[in-house]
């Protein structure tokens, strides 16, 4: 089994950036081999990673919950899906990324959805590293890709409503008994004027078990780059939020 680090936070905090960025530590480090998970309906990870994503999860289990009679005579469904699944996997150079996509339409995903998790449990087993860029509300990690986490990484903003949320996501994970190792925080798009006030509103997470990793700066080059529809990979290597990502990521790992 890889390492597998769960990506959350509420929506505008950079979840998204971030865990493109930890992809891309992940990939200059060179440890081993990289899958990044899209399981965010929004679906923005593969172009914020330079990559196109030709397929999703979510149409494959439409076309199958819709029309069963897809599935060639004689063969398992479990294979079916999982040759599926493997063929929405794309290659880029240093990781590969699957999209998971947009809710389930109006079939039945009794079968799918149980099959799912198994496939995907095979699947990350295949990777030494995971990064998974989940929605505020986990329902990818609780029903579809995996119950266990080595690290949920809870990003905010510097506000109130983004702290509150992120005590919110780590109660909602032990309520969905997701396995976890480490809970951790990180504080995004941090001004050097806006430190005194986080570090005061931080005192709301005083008992949330929310471990405190620290600041990200504000980053002018992510945010021409967020601008520009541009994807991260191009964000110069001395970057501010790149340096510091750099300094946590033993502590992530």
């Amino acid at each position: 089994m890889g390492y597998v680090i769960a990506v959350a936070g509420k929506g505008g905090t950079g979840k998204t950036t971030l865990a493109a960025l930890l992809v891309r530590l992940l990939r200059e480090s060179k440890s081993g081999s990289v899958l990044a998970v899209d399981a965010d309906p929004n679906s923005n990870l593969a172009e914020a990673l330079g990559v196109k994503s030709e397929q999703s999860i979510g149409a494959i289990l439409d076309k199958i919950a819709e029309d069963p009679s897809r599935i060639p005579s004689g063969m398992p469904k479990e294979r079916f899906i999982e040759y599926e699944i493997q063929t929405a996997v794309e290659e880029a150079e240093g990781f590969d990324i699957l999209t998971m996509g947009r809710p389930e339409g109006p079939g039945c995903y009794c079968y799918v959805n149980n099959v799912l998790r198994n496939i995907m449990a095979k699947l990350i087993g295949d990777y030494d590293y995971i990064v998974i860029d989940n929605e505020a509300g986990l329902e990818h990690l609780s029903r579809r890709t995996t119950r266990s986490a080595d690290a949920i990484l809870v990003i905010s903003d510097v506000t109130p409503a983004g702290l509150r949320a992120a005590r919110r996501i780590i109660g909602l994970a032990r309520e969905l008994k997701i396995k976890t190792g480490k809970s951790l925080l990180l504080i995004n798009r941090v001004a050097l004027a806006d430190k005194y006030r986080a570090t005061k509103n931080r005192k709301a997470l005083v008992g949330s078990g929310l471990e405190f990793l620290g600041y990200v700066p504000l980053d002018r080059g992510i945010s021409r780059i967020s601008l520009n529809g541009s994807s991260i990979m191009k964000l110069e290597n001395n970057a501010p939020a790149l340096a510091v990502l750099r300094k946590l990521k033993d502590r992530i790992l």
